[in-house]
This record gives structure tokens, C-alpha cells and sequence, in this order.
């Protein structure tokens, strides 16, 4: 499917997984089966790809390539698709752009550069150059991703109003600031703007209290696994309907706990382990310096998606295949 023109980054936009095969080879078809478990979630407005969930550090640009022909190829039909753009240097992310533009992707989501981590938050003009790379060589909207301050690759405030400004293309920002009073500034100072910039949480280990300050979507590895309640709940918080809302937010609770827990590292390796367990996945496969979770980890996460409500749903349609 052609891009879908105009599109504005809102709603519930789940990050899918990349499942591999033992030999770490991307298994397309277990992908293409979960691209397909994700998109008919009722309430998804897009997905994204080539991102952390499907370990883009790990990824060549031919497979990053491939990993987005399959995701137009399975759901581009269904919804817009919305394309990472992880580069540490801003050539490579330019062409990393072109060819998700041409590729047909509705929007790019772009990461930080590492390279800023030795104090590049100092010299805006270093985030402005990166973004305008990505700009020049792609005529989409952009998703600036921010970072928490202790990563060292943030944009302060002051710089994101500056990237707006110079970069126009930037319609959203998926904010992991992980400081909800920051967060609640960026919401409401963002979205007041004369030309807004939508906030999209990826505070997911504490949506609820994410959402109900105002954002106006999220973009969410967890929604690999979780896409309805995550769609529930932001529809509920859209509607007011906060005994809904919070009815939702407690079965989401202990699912985000876990996934969430110490090393963060491991966020998408457990929701990995999560689809195996609900029958949606044969295998959790990572690739080095990933690893696969030790025993007590997954029972763990066994436990989590009990309270959840989420294990002996039918959820063992894969597994049979």
C-alpha cells in the first residue's frame, strides 16, 4: 500500500517484535504472523517497526530493508506504518529515511544519535543537523524520540522548541522522559503551540497516569503483547471514563511491571517470552549481546500475565499451527 498521506501520529501505535530463528536468522513467517495478531487489534491507529522491539541495534540495513517490504507486505494495507530511523551518524540516517519513504512508510521515528552522549545535549545545533538530514531526504512527518537526561542523548527542552521551529516536520514526540512533572511541561507546552506537536507516551509502565495528564497517543513496545488493553484504556481515558480506565489499568499493571523490571535491557526480550507463553510465538529468540531469560524470569512472567487475566484466552492458535 502507498503511504497514507497526511498522516498525524496519534492514538495506540504498538511497536512490534522481530521474532528469529535459533540460528538468529529473522524468521518471516512467525513475523508476519505477528503482524497480523497486532493490526487486528480494534483501536490500533498505526504500528511501528525498525525500532527497539525489533532490535534495530542488531540489524543491518538490508535487513532493516526487508523487515519493512514484510510489514507493508502484511499490514500496510490496514494501517499506516510508521518506520525507525536509529543511525549514529546522520548520513547513515538520511539514508536510512530514503529508503523507509520509499519504502512507503507514513511517518519516520527518529531516534538519537549516540554520538551526541559525550555532552551533545550542550550544542542544539547538533540535534538540529541530525533532523534536518533526516528531513531533507525524506518527505514525511517526523516522531522525535526523547530520551530520559541520564542517557545523555535528551534534548532539553529549549532544544526541542528549536527542532519544531527549524524542523517543521517533527508533527510528534514520543516522550520517555521518565519525569512525569517533565512530562505534564511537554504536554501541555508542546500542544499549545501554534503549529502543536503531539505527545505519544511511551511511559508504559505507568500509562495510566501518563495518559490521563494528556497525551495524545502512545507508542508502545508492550503493545506487542498488551495492544487491547492499551487501546481499552486510551479510548476510556479519551471518553473520561476513569472507572473504566482504572478497571483497565489493573490488569495492565502487572504486565508492565514485568516486562519493565531491572535491566531494562531485557523489556523485549521478556514480551518475547510473554507471546510464547500466550501461544502467539513458537520461540523467543534474541540476538547478542541479548540473551535469553533464565527459567525463574519467565514463570515470573507466567505469574504477570495470570494476574493480568491474559493466559487461557485461546491464545494457543500459533502453537498449533
Amino acid at each position: 500500500m502507498a503511504r497514507v498521506e497526511d498522516f498525524v501520529p496519534r492514538g495506540v501505535i504498538p511497536a512490534v517484535l522481530l521474532p528469529f530463528d535459533a540460528d538468529f536468522a529473522i524468521d518471516e513467517a512467525a513475523y508476519r504472523s505477528h503482524l497480523r495478531d497486532v493490526v487486528a487489534v480494534e483501536g490500533v491507529s498505526a504500528i511501528t517497526t525498525n525500532c527497539h522491539s525489533t532490535e534495530v541495534h542488531a540489524c543491518s540495513f538490508e535487513e532493516q530493508k526487508r523487515v519493512l517490504d514484510i510489514t507493508m507486505d502484511e499490514a500496510g494495507d490496514r494501517v499506516p506504518v510508521v518506520a525507525g530511523v536509529c543511525a549514529d551518524g546522520s548520513l547513515e540516517a538520511a539514508r536510512i529515511a530514503r529508503m523507509a519513504a520509499e519504502g512507503g512508510a507514513s511517518a519516520l521515528l527518529v531516534f538519537p544519535p549516540w554520538t551526541l552522549a559525550f555532552g551533545g545535549y550542550l550544542r542544539p545545533e547538533m540535534a538540529v543537523a541530525h533532523f534536518q538530514a533526516v528531513a531533507e531526504a525524506a518527505d514525511l512527518p517526523l516522531i522525535c524520540f526523547l530520551y530520559p537526561a541520564w542517557t545523555n542523548v535528551h534534548y532539553p527542552p529549549d532544544t526541542l522548541l528549536r527542532l519544531f521551529e527549524e524542523v517543521p516536520r517533527i508533527r510528534a514526540v514520543k516522550d520517555m522522559c521518565g519525569d512525569p512533572k517533565q512530562h505534564e511541561e511537554n504536554i501541555r507546552r508542546f500542544h499549545a503551540l501554534d503549529r502543536p506537536v503531539n505527545v505519544l507516551s511511551t511511559h508504559s509502565a505507568w500509562l495510566y497516569a501518563s495518559l490521563m495528564l494528556g497525551c495524545r497517543g502512545l507508542l508502545s513496545g508492550a503493545g506487542s503483547v498488551i495492544a487491547d488493553l492499551q487501546a481499552e484504556l486510551f479510548a476510556a481515558v479519551e471518553a473520561q471514563d476513569m472507572a473504566r480506565a482504572r478497571a483497565v489499568n489493573d490488569r495492565i499493571f502487572p504486565a508492565t511491571q514485568a516486562f519493565y523490571a531491572p535491566p531494562l535491557a531485557d523489556m523485549h526480550n521478556r514480551m518475547k517470552e510473554a507471546l510464547v507463553l500466550l501461544g502467539r510465538q513458537r520461540q523467543a529468540v534474541v540476538r547478542p549481546p541479548l540473551v535469553k531469560l533464565p527459567e525463574s524470569e519467565i514463570e515470573r512472567l507466567r505469574a504477570a500475565l495470570e494476574a493480568a487475566g491474559l493466559l487461557g484466552q485461546g491464545n494457543t492458535r500459533v502453537a498449533a499451527e
